[in-house]
């Protein structure tokens, strides 16, 4: 819907009282041609592109808690695709394409800033590994560049380029169609134009076990009752396993907090994302003008959305000696994601070891920048059946056959 001047000003000046949904709040109904379990970007995403591309529209999100309360409104927001196998490029750099038209399908603005990805080498070894990364990128058709200390110099003043820095700085590379997008207009964009056709979007509906007869799933007993589903799609990052255990099988996977926080706004003084690897530390500007940063996993397993002081001491200290202008600024708030991480850190797409149930999980810290290919590949899979050609190596069957795909290094650190 869109509103003149005049209406947008009536709503500022009657206290904005009168602004309809955004979305349906429905009862669930008894039965669906699929349901998608998990109300985060991936599971709204492929709602959203079941209804528009596939034409289905007798379909359920369920989400256990509030749309974009997991993993979704708990990220920093990097968008990018510069991965080194073939693989995992082509369906980041899907992503990312489906994330540069994406303001324009939803009618949404989530955004998309795309001020670039700044990775950094910080010895003379790292810059002849980042050559080879730049090159493998380049043949997957990813633009990226490779930096020389006075060119990343040029890009970021604000970094420490000091003759007694710890870490001292070599070059870097850049991909300039990376960047950073707003998350939760991410998932409000696709929950409202999920909505629009159709799709019911159903919040504080927990699931407590699937009916499998056959070997195949007929329905979901959840909170609210149950529900028979043609087919089942599981978008639940995290929580992946605990999905799993009820659905009678496991998978390779194990959960993390992953933490990040936010310091007080300044005045716009860094206009990319930085990623350092030797320090564990990330870093972007965002519009209000706060620094939103992190670092690499509590490496023990957790649901915990907290993480832990040490880690977030770690992620401060690699912040402050990349940048220590920023030495007096006061940390605003803190938080952690539950990511669930795969044996060879890419994803799982595809059939579950239960017919009529589909997976999409295994994300990592990739999750936020994969949204639409999530969303996209999982609503292809639930309509035909049937792989895409972009998600059949991210298949389940990779574990048994050794076709791993290991990202573990995919671009410094692992987001």
């Amino acid at each position: 819907m869109r509103y003149s001047f005049l209406q947008l000003l009536k709503q500022g000046l009657s206290g904005q009282t009168g602004w309809p949904p955004a979305w349906r709040s429905p009862e669930p109904k008894r039965s669906y041609d699929a349901v998608i379990v998990g109300g985060g970007g991936h599971g709204l995403a492929a709602a959203y592109y079941l209804a528009r591309v596939h034409g289905m529209r007798r379909v359920a999100v369920l989400e256990r808690g509030w749309l974009g309360g997991g993993n979704t409104g708990r990220n920093t927001t990097i968008v990018r695709s510069n991965y080194f196998f073939p693989e995992s490029a082509r369906i980041y750099d899907f992503a990312l394409r489906l994330y540069e038209g994406l303001s324009k399908e939803l009618n949404f603005n989530i955004m998309l800033s795309q001020r670039g990805v700044l990775n950094l080498a910080h010895s003379e070894h790292d810059m002849e590994l980042m050559a080879r990364s730049v090159n493998a990128m380049l043949v997957n058709g990813i633009a990226v560049e490779l930096l020389d200390a006075k060119q990343v110099r040029a890009e970021v003043p604000l970094l420490n380029f000091g003759p007694g820095a710890r870490y001292p700085i070599h070059g870097g590379f850049v991909q300039r169609r990376g960047g950073i997008a707003r998350h939760d207009a991410v998932a409000w964009g696709y929950a409202r134009g999920a909505d629009s056709l159709g799709v019911d979007i159903i919040q504080n509906c927990e699931v407590t076990g699937f009916r499998i007869e056959g070997g195949r799933v007929q329905g979901i007993e959840t909170s609210r009752g149950a529900i028979a589903a043609g087919a089942v799609g599981l978008s639940v990052a995290g929580h992946s396993g605990v999905l799993a255990g009820l659905a009678g099988f496991r998978l390779p996977i194990q959960s993390y907090a992953l933490q990040a926080m936010v310091s007080e706004p300044l005045k716009p003084m860094l206009n990319t994302v930085v990623m350092s690897p030797a320090t564990g530390m990330y870093v972007s500007q965002s519009d209000k003008g706060e620094l939103v940063f992190g670092g690499g996993l509590d490496l023990y397993p957790s649901y915990a959305q907290r993480g832990n002081l040490p880690v977030e001491q770690t992620v401060v200290a690699g912040l402050l000696e990349m940048f220590p202008a920023f030495r007096r600024l006061k940390l605003l708030r803190q938080w952690a994601g539950i990511v669930d991480v795969c044996w060879d850190y890419s994803p799982i797409i595809g059939p579950a070891p239960v017919d009529g149930m589909y997976l999409n999980c295994g994300w990592g810290t990739g999750g936020f920048k994969a949204i639409p290919a999530g969303g996209w590949l999982m609503a292809h899979l639930l309509a035909t059946g049937r792989h895409h050609d972009i998600s059949a190596p991210f298949d389940l069957s990779r574990f048994t056959t050794g076709r791993l795909i290991d990202e573990a290094a995919g671009a410094a650190i692992a987001h």
